[in-house]
């Protein structure tokens, strides 16, 4: 039975993540930072929930250490969204500082600590959730400073570090999820969180370690970096 971890998985896509893998057959440690959200209604026998914050290496390590296990899967999932400030004027450098932490090298932290269990397994993939956001080719109306910031900077993170891994048969995938329909994406958005992570299980399940560091949507199309 593969093992995942899985990040911010109290709520949204995170949730559904969760949902989805244990219905595909994995053991998903799944983490929240502060509440259990929806993830207390979730009651399966290879469910096992762990508070962590991303940002706190002691906390990711005291959550690893329960893993006996070994690693096939890592969903680094958990994220924020920036102020949505108006203008240039009104960006909060403190709140940048703490996108920045938790979207971009929040991410790479938990893969640094989760590598000895991916090792012990022979390898594995982790998913590194991006956005579209993400492109600098695709940035035409510009704002939301810090959270496309945050996520162009773990872009290059993964780029930076799939050699390395690759040589440790470790996979590394950028998917965007598309606009879904969450807390974070809002009631407009065009997708819902059962198809995004349809599909982003269906990137999962093809994904070799020839395809390591890919940029792609939940659909499998290819995005501009």
């Amino acid at each position: 039975m593969p093992v995942a971890l899985v990040t911010g998985a109290n709520r949204g896509l995170g949730l559904e993540l969760t949902r989805q893998l244990l219905e595909s057959g994995y053991t998903v440690h799944a983490t929240y930072r502060t509440s259990k959200g929806g993830l207390a209604d979730l009651h399966h026998p290879e469910l096992h929930l762990a508070s962590m914050d991303v940002r706190m290496p002691e906390d990711i390590a005291s959550v690893l250490q329960q893993i006996k296990t070994g690693l096939d899967l890592v969903v680094n999932n958990a994220g924020v969204s920036d102020g949505r400030w108006a203008n240039i004027e009104e960006i909060d450098f403190e709140k940048v500082t703490e996108v920045m932490d938790i979207n971009a090298v929040a991410p790479v932290r938990v893969t640094q600590q989760a590598l000895p269990l991916l090792d012990q397994n022979g390898g594995g993939t982790v998913v590194m959730l991006s956005s579209l956001m993400a492109s600098i080719a695709d940035c035409q109306s510009g704002k939301s400073y810090a959270y496309r910031a945050s996520k162009t900077a773990l872009n290059m993170f993964t780029v930076a570090m799939k050699k390395e891994l690759t040589d440790r048969n470790i996979s590394l995938l950028i998917v965007h999820p598309g606009w879904v329909e969450t807390d974070m994406g809002g009631p407009k958005a065009p997708v819902k969180a059962d198809e995004s992570v349809r599909g982003i299980l269906e990137r999962i399940e093809e994904q070799t370690v020839a395809m390591s560091g890919r940029f792609v949507e939940y659909t499998g199309r290819t995005l501009p970096w």
